[in-house]
């Protein structure tokens, strides 16, 4: 189903991106942003497999994670950069095609939803619709989650992870990601696919360096909301009502404030709303991109 390659998207420094890319026609790409920021885009293949043949599903490793270039130095993990690696990707994709790729679909996943808007904003010409999946284009502000009890509880075992001694390096972010399982899957039944992903994902520690010293730059675009009204770009704020990293409600006020914006909020769904409703999340994407 998916074929693999490795893209050069960076000289100074070094950096090669590993893509892995469904068949489908080259005019309707769909380029996929995975969050982490220290996964893989392994967790993002379904249902989004589906769409091969009909869409063409890029899904790269962003730079630091996964099988893309690691060992950079600190000051080489930034959002801007991930955003420009993109934008270099973007004209690597009509090698080989019969045509040019030209404007592509976007669909950026929770910390990649925030570098996605970067990509639209800084590359209009190149992004034909803009799908932000369990993201946030309004800041989350404080108290959103007060008095919800439930998350307290699930996001609980996370915390003692991060706050574990004897954890570093990639064992540390693997174990985050398997503590925080039951925060991020809302559906019990949903938590064993879950789980099986995650023991799939290859985790890195390159962006956890500068994160904790404080020096890892904002992935938010400044008003995104506002510049991206004003570029008109078809949007859609694709969520799970029960999300606990970005409230739902963020993107129902989005759509408010962004005119060529929709939101579909998906019940019964946490922040892997693919995994959780993968048949109404894939509808809901369809939808969008016909």
């Amino acid at each position: 189903m998916f074929s693999q390659r490795i893209v050069a998207v960076s000289t100074e420094p070094t950096v090669e991106l590993f893509v892995a890319q469904t068949p489908g026609p080259a005019e309707r790409t769909l380029l996929v942003i995975h969050g982490g920021p220290d996964w893989d885009h392994t967790y993002l293949r379904e249902p989004l497999a589906q769409l091969a043949g009909r869409h063409r599903v890029i899904l790269p490793d962003l730079r630091g994670r996964g099988r893309s270039t690691r060992g950079l130095a600190d000051d080489a993990y930034t959002p801007a950069a991930a955003t420009g690696d993109l934008t270099v990707l973007l004209d690597a994709l009509d090698t080989g095609d019969t045509c040019d790729t030209g404007p592509v679909d976007v669909l950026g996943f929770s910390y990649g939803g925030l570098i996605a808007q970067r990509l639209a904003l800084a590359a209009p010409e190149r992004v034909r619709r803009l799908v932000i999946a369990s993201s946030s284009i309004l800041p989350v502000p404080p108290g959103a989650f007060d008095g919800w009890h439930e998350r307290t509880g699930r996001l609980a075992a996370e915390a003692a992870v991060w706050s574990d001694p004897s954890l570093s390096g990639p064992e540390l972010t693997r174990a985050a990601a398997f503590a925080a399982a039951e925060a991020n899957v809302w559906r019990p039944e949903a938590l064993p696919d879950y789980l099986d992903r995650l023991a799939a994902v290859r985790f890195t520690a390159e962006w956890i360096r500068p994160w904790r010293a404080g020096t890892l730059p904002p992935a938010r675009h400044e008003d995104a909301a506002r510049q991206l009204a004003a570029l008109g770009l078809p949007l859609l704020l694709l969520h799970g009502r029960q999300d606990m990293i970005f409230p739902a409600l963020l993107a129902e006020e989005a759509e408010k404030l962004i005119p060529s914006a929709r939101a579909a909020v998906l019940d019964e769904a946490g922040h892997m709303a693919h995994i959780d409703q993968p048949t109404a999340w894939l509808d809901a994407l369809t939808d969008f991109l016909s």
